[in-house]
């Protein structure tokens, strides 16, 4: 940024000094966003965003409400809800760094998508030797009946959800009655159990549960995401979907946390930061509702270890390992606010390592749980990179990994050499669990066939309800009328039936880290099969194409091979160009299906849509 803009930008913060906010101040600030254009650029309007920031949240929240406002791009109420929740968050952040430091990068990436980096800062996460050699668990000569195991993740439910009301509003939330759209038409009604446009209402997570319960497992995992995608109103359903759960389902559930379990959502302050908006309340709610589940131990380290636990499985010589991945998160924005290098937020990797050791110490076998698969783009680096070390080490002892947020049917293969990936090198994967909410794909949830022994995975069902398909040739939506009278859940495809073909799969072969690894070869050289797999992805409800035109089949099959974010292959500097980003509906669903309408996706929109007006 030129000197004399610098100076400019300094110049309109302090005419804000008053206090008193005005439309001038707000067009003063946009113009300074327009200028952001790379990571040089932003760390340099970090300076006088931290003389705004100086003059106290309120001034800062209202400023950037104003923003918002002159953009156009939301309703008035969906600006203010925003930045009144959010705009402390980033002041603070403000407040307390040097902008040109790596945590001021960092900021910017989280909140303009400039300064991304793949390289995580070095550290060795402190592990114990073994104390012998350690071998992986032995494959019985003849195997023992599975048990079953479902795992859903992200219901996203909107108890506001109005059957009748609007689903393709103007809001970041639809299929809800709103006092400003009051008395205009409905032209696309939401259905009573649930719109391709809305997340969830109760009829559909109620059906969806006792789909659930009909399949008699052992027990259920959950990867977390409890309440709707709502960016603008303080709400929580933690205490409501618990109680649901315990009404629909007899068996032992194992929750994760989710990001959309603290409001505002991504809300999580490290135990450093000197705050009074914390989000014990979310760990003390957890903790008292999934006692009754698994146990006052372990409830107990819901409540200390900041939402994550251990448990061991009744009558099995499985433990249980949930963390709370929202320490990790790059959304989280409390993780900006100390220039202070902070390997392990909240003791999260310290505890895995404590609970594995004492896994291997007894001989038992683990099942991690978590929000966020390792591999995503929206998990930083570093913690990726320090998981990472941990897996290795524990390779043996770990035996399923477990996530969901990204709302899609997918999964992610760790290698012990990630420069040479092979078969032989892959030696763990993690399963992402596609989600309840319609916004991305068809209502779905998995099943699992597990060896009772080895607790490896022998075959993943996926069982979805139709409630659409959607023709993206078409760029049309067809609904299926009969779910919405009478829901049914069937199973989408077998895995092994579907996959273990291509492959190659012994009958009596678990679904091993090196069987995902042959599949995404075949997905490289068979067209067919990788089409296949991505209709899978929203389960044929939102299907997006994919192909070698634009590079997509080869950055997905990329992303298959990288439980570590610094090896996935998706877009860093620069994902947010504003120069060039489209500001379009389709644009930003694609952006936002796992986060909803959040900050980084809202201040690129402004600022593209600064850029799209004809210059006067």
């Amino acid at each position: 940024m030129r000197l004399s803009k610098l100076l400019w930008s300094l110049t309109a913060v302090a005419s804000i000094f008053s206090g008193r906010v005005s439309a001038q101040s707000s067009s003063e600030i946009l113009e300074l966003l327009e200028g952001i254009v790379d990571c040089a650029t932003c760390q340099a309007a970090l300076i006088p965003l931290q003389t705004l920031a100086h003059l106290g949240n309120d001034v800062f929240s209202d400023t950037f409400i104003g923003v918002c406002d002159l953009s156009g791009l939301e309703d008035a109420d969906v600006c203010s809800g925003l930045f009144t929740l959010i705009g402390p968050i980033i002041a603070h952040d403000l407040r307390e760094i040097d902008a040109t430091s790596l945590t001021g990068s960092r900021l910017c990436d989280a909140l303009f998508g400039f300064c991304a980096s793949k390289t995580p800062q070095a550290f060795t996460v402190p592990l114990p030797t073994p104390a012998g050699p350690i071998s992986p668990p032995s494959t019985p000569a003849v195997r023992n009946t599975p048990f079953t195991v479902v795992h859903i993740s992200d219901v996203h439910i909107d108890r506001d959800y109005t059957v009748g009301s609007e689903a393709n509003c103007t809001k970041n939330i639809c299929c809800r009655n709103y006092a400003d759209e009051a008395g205009e038409p409905i032209i696309d009604p939401a259905q009573p159990f649930g719109s391709p446009l809305c997340d969830a209402p109760v009829s559909l997570a109620d059906s969806m549960l006792e789909a659930v319960a009909a399949f008699e497992a052992q027990f259920v995992i959950f990867t977390g995401d409890v309440q709707e995608g709502d960016i603008c109103e303080v709400t929580t359903d933690l205490e409501d979907f618990n109680a649901e759960l315990l009404s629909k389902i007899t068996i032992p559930i194992f929750p994760a946390i989710g990001n959309h379990d603290s409001s505002p959502v991504n809300s999580f302050p490290r135990n450093t930061t000197d705050t009074t908006l914390d989000v014990q309340w979310v760990f003390d709610t957890q903790s008292a509702g999934w006692e009754q589940w698994i146990g006052s131990a372990a409830s107990t380290q819901v409540d200390d270890i900041s939402g994550s636990y251990a448990v061991s499985v009744p009558n099995t010589n499985l433990t249980i390992l949930s963390l709370n991945t929202m320490y990790w998160y790059r959304q989280n924005l409390w993780l900006y606010d100390s220039d202070t290098f902070q390997p392990d937020p909240n003791g999260i990797l310290s505890f895995m390592v404590e609970q594995l050791q004492a896994a291997e110490d007894a001989g038992r076998l683990v099942w991690i749980l978590g929000h966020i698969p390792l591999g995503k783009p929206d998990i930083i680096e570093d913690q990726s990179n320090y998981y990472d070390q941990i897996l290795q080490r524990y390779k043996d002892t770990i035996v399923g990994q477990f996530f969901g947020h990204s709302h899609k049917d997918q999964f992610e293969i760790a290698y012990s050499d990630y420069s040479d990936q092979t078969a032989a090198n892959a030696v763990g994967v993690g399963l992402i669990c596609p989600a309840l909410t319609p916004t991305s794909g068809n209502p779905a949830f998995k099943v699992y066939d597990v060896d009772p022994d080895t607790f490896g995975i022998m075959n993943i069902r996926v069982i979805f309800g139709l409630l659409f398909d959607h023709m993206y040739y078409l760029q049309r939506i067809f609904t299926d009328p009969t779910f919405q009278t009478d829901p049914t859940w069937t199973v989408y495809y077998d895995a092994r039936e579907t996959y273990g073909t291509l492959v190659g799969l012994p009958a009596d072969s678990e679904l091993t880290p090196a069987f995902w690894h042959n599949l995404t070869e075949v997905f490289a050289a068979n067209e067919t099969a990788f089409q296949m797999f991505n209709t899978f992805l929203s389960r044929g409800g939102n299907v997006v194409a994919c192909d070698d035109t634009d590079n997509c089949r080869n950055t997905t099959i990329c992303d298959m091979r990288a439980f570590r974010s610094q090896n996935n292959c998706d877009l860093d500097e620069g994902l947010f160009n504003l120069r060039r980003r489209s500001a379009d509906m389709s644009q930003r669903q694609e952006s936002a299906e796992c986060e909803g309408l959040g900050m980084r996706e809202l201040l690129a929109e402004i600022q593209s849509k600064s850029r799209s007006k004809p210059a006067k």
